[in-house]
């Protein structure tokens, strides 16, 4: 049975085509994917479903009857629930108070305390979160935030479940929770849309699939179980994908470390951790939700404080005060794993955003000009230029605003500020959350040549097979403690269940 149907659908913006007679059927009982590269309309047709966007052509039909939403309040009342890729936590309010935000209990006209904490308690335990519902949503990590947004979207127990890249910031392990979920509201007959960049997930809880190419739909409702990956990835491109294979690259084991951490201790509850990032080296992170591995990546740009132990740069003990003193004294950059709140100024131009890092020395390169506050587009478009092109990243021209582009464009432009820098260092966070395959491939060539070139690369990835087809060595942490190293072989099964067995053992060293 169609529990819900977006028919011919059209969306038009100034001089873009968004959608163009996309069509999308969604069977109760079953978990339905929506496949394309970034750009694709993927997020689009979920803003036009969910009322954010008003159609410009076709029909939404819900139970066989037509549809209209204003908003995406009459969407979820209608018993449509979405987890989109952007976060959209209120900062001010407690996690229970988030996931309980479309229907707050009440007691006598005041809002009932007890019952939020207590509903909200049941939606969590359902992801089998240890999340105190009193928690500030301020005080989560991006992961956290993740899967509260996701326990929201259930709380409204809808019918229809939308959910836009809900793993792109958590674990497998977190995954393997999600698809229980997923699993259960199949088995009670919810329809489940399922939009995701890591077709192993696909293939392994979808049953149908949606793929979209340039705004319009390529395969309508195929089932699963008759398509390849490959034949997918050729639905999603356009063209044969061949699959990428790096070189392997040689890293001296006696050569000097450029980071150096000994015994390290943080304010957030780092313990003796131990890291050694050699020049043309990438060192994987990897661990699980609350593991505290991008927590350690602030403390090393002084955002967080060092309790204990000693952080050496080119062998020299270091306490590094803030970001800028990363970056100008020790030419360490960070590409945060928070691109659209941290990574890129949303609202200004791709050249602004690249030359941010080196605004001081454009303006010593102009000389001494009374009264310079500002740096002059004409020398921001200058330093840029070469970046836009070595980076690939696709705009219309250097003063389009950076909150235009794709997610795999943004990261492109998050990355190219810390190149102009000059860094030699790079701490590079979730590099592809949201990203598609063929961008995926790009950034990993990109990152594999920014070692080859000599940069000291530390790489946090969620995603193990990112981690294993980029990482020298996987360290692995658990609860802010470093519990082992695992030496790449680029064999996937033997990786990890050595990265998996540490996960969950006591310290020890892997080889």
């Amino acid at each position: 049975m169609t529990l819900f149907e977006a028919e011919q659908i059209d969306k038009l913006f100034p001089g873009v085509r968004a959608l163009d007679g996309v069509t999308l059927r969604l069977e109760a009982g079953s978990v339905h994917a929506l496949l394309g590269e970034n750009g694709a309309g993927k997020s689009t047709l979920i803003k036009v479903i969910t009322g954010l966007y008003k159609p410009d052509g076709g029909r939404l039909l819900l139970d066989g009857q037509e549809v209209q939403f204003g908003s995406p309040h009459e969407s979820a009342s209608a018993g449509i629930g979405v987890v989109h890729q952007e976060r959209n936590l209120i900062p001010g309010f407690t996690v229970g108070e988030n996931i309980l935000l479309q229907k707050l209990p009440t007691s006598r006209g005041l809002v009932d305390r007890g019952r939020i904490r207590s509903e909200a308690a049941r939606w969590l335990g359902e992801l089998d979160l240890d999340i105190d519902p009193d928690k500030p949503v301020t005080e989560l990590s991006v992961a956290q935030a993740q899967l509260v947004e996701i326990a929201k979207a259930l709380s409204v127990e809808s019918r229809v479940l939308l959910l836009d890249e809900p793993t792109a910031s958590i674990t497998p392990n977190e995954a393997e929770r999600l698809f229980r979920v997923v699993d259960k509201l199949k088995n009670d007959g919810r329809s489940v849309l399922f939009v995701s960049h890591k077709l192993e997930e696909v293939f392994q809880i979808c049953d149908t699939v949606t793929v979209l190419r340039d705004g319009a739909s390529v395969l309508e409702s195929g089932a699963l179980s008759d398509l390849t990956r490959d034949q997918v990835v050729d639905l999603m491109v356009g063209r044969v994908h061949e699959a990428l294979t790096l070189p392997r690259r040689t890293v001296a084991a006696d050569a000097e470390p450029l980071l150096e951490l000994t015994g390290v201790g943080t304010a957030t509850g780092h313990t003796d951790v131990d890291l050694k990032v050699r020049p043309g080296e990438i060192v994987g992170l990897y661990g699980l939700v609350g593991a505290g591995r991008s927590e350690l990546a602030k403390a090393l740009l002084g955002l967080d404080r060092i309790t204990a132990g000693e952080v050496r740069v080119r062998g020299q003990v270091v306490r590094i005060k803030n970001v800028r003193d990363a970056l100008k004294t020790y030419k360490i950059g960070y590409v945060t794993e928070n691109r659209k709140e941290e990574g890129v100024f949303l609202e200004q131009s791709v050249a602004r955003n690249i030359a941010v890092t080196v605004w001081d020395r454009l303006r010593k390169a102009l000389g001494h000009v009374p009264f310079l506050r500002y740096v002059p587009k004409k020398a921001e478009t200058a330093i840029v230029a070469d970046y836009v092109e070595q980076l690939g990243i696709r705009i219309a021209s250097p003063e389009q605003l950076a909150g235009t582009l794709s997610g795999g464009n943004q990261q492109k432009v998050s990355l190219a500020k810390w190149l102009a820098a000059k860094t030699e260092i790079l701490i590079i966070d979730e590099p592809t959350v949201g990203i598609d395959v063929r961008t995926k491939d790009a950034f990993h060539t990109l990152i594999w040549d920014l070692a080859a070139n000599g940069l000291a690369i530390l790489l946090i990835t969620s995603d193990l097979p990112e981690m294993i087809t980029l990482a020298d060595r996987v360290v692995v942490m658990r609860d802010h403690r470093v519990r082992g190293e695992v030496a790449n072989d680029h064999d996937y099964d033997t990786m990890s269940q050595q990265v998996i067995r540490l996960i969950h053992a006591e310290r020890t060293t892997a080889a």
